[in-house]
């Protein structure tokens, strides 16, 4: 079922009992949790919102440029409401983003799963450049310099391939690529919103919350860098990692990754009262 509140974004909701609200990565949608929507379902209701300028939710409605804020504010109406325990489930941007939700009010939050949070924030406040963003700062400006130009499938290349590996916008069927070329659009949106995400580092050594941190062995060194100092600052947390995945382990290899999760928000008790 999908629905639009007013004040909300457009959602997929499935199942119910305790709420589990789940937010894609960039280039994304909802969509990509089909497969954990439908492993969740018996047991929990599963709210997966399209963020800002995907799907059926609008584009960011400003001049201002966009902020992870932004984004968590968007997704405010999906947590206040909750009559009990929520957990937040997000991969690469929507990890960045639920991570800042979390860190605003981690009193409402009784899990937290994230894969490869994108904060490349921490990686520029931890040591000058050239450090481990630098890969994904020259795929936005390849992917940026392209837009100028008209060509969104190059600015989509630069950017997929950067993620997936050289030949992955290739390997798109033809059908989506017009779909997601538009949402790589807003690449230099996404970059400001990551790697100028004012929180510090240290800030997140105060989210009480159980976090489950998921990582793919075979990720680019920019979503390892965050994790390296990100993963040991979370005070309650367990870290996964897939050998044999890369960054985009949950859109690729979900009947890998998902029952990971529901196994973490069963051992939490996240579909009982607490």
């Amino acid at each position: 079922m999908t629905a639009t509140p007013s004040g909300a974004p457009h959602v997929r909701i499935a199942g119910s009992g305790p709420r589990v609200v789940c937010l894609h990565a960039n280039a994304s949608s909802s969509a990509q949790w089909r497969h954990l929507s439908e492993l969740l379902a018996p047991r929990f209701q599963v709210v997966a919102p399209d963020l800002y300028g995907v799907g059926g939710t609008p584009e960011w409605p400003s001049d201002r440029v966009i902020t992870l804020a932004d984004e968590a504010a968007l997704i405010e109406p999906l947590l206040a409401p909750a009559p009990g325990p929520i957990a937040l489930v997000g991969h690469s941007y929507g990890a960045a983003v639920a991570l800042k939700a979390a860190l605003a009010d981690p009193s409402r939050i009784a899990a937290l799963v994230v894969y490869e949070p994108t904060l490349f924030a921490f990686i520029e406040q931890a040591s000058p450049r050239p450090n481990d963003a630098d890969g994904i700062r020259d795929a936005v400006a390849d992917a940026a310099a392209a837009l100028d130009t008209g060509d969104r499938f190059g600015a989509a290349r630069s950017f997929i391939d950067y993620w997936s590996g050289t030949g992955a916008w290739d390997a798109v069927p033809e059908q989506r690529k017009p779909q997601v070329a538009a949402q790589v659009a807003n690449v230099r949106r996404w970059a400001h919103a990551l790697i100028g995400e004012p929180t510090p580092l240290a800030a997140f050594a105060s989210l009480d919350v159980p976090v489950l941190y998921l990582t793919g062995g075979r990720s680019t060194a920019s979503a390892r860098g965050v994790t390296k100092l990100l993963a040991p600052r979370l005070p309650r947390v367990e870290v996964v990692e897939f050998a044999e995945l890369g960054h985009m382990g949950p859109v690729t290899d979900p009947a890998t990754v998902d029952p990971v999760i529901e196994r973490f928000l069963l051992a939490h008790r996240i579909d009982t009262e607490q």
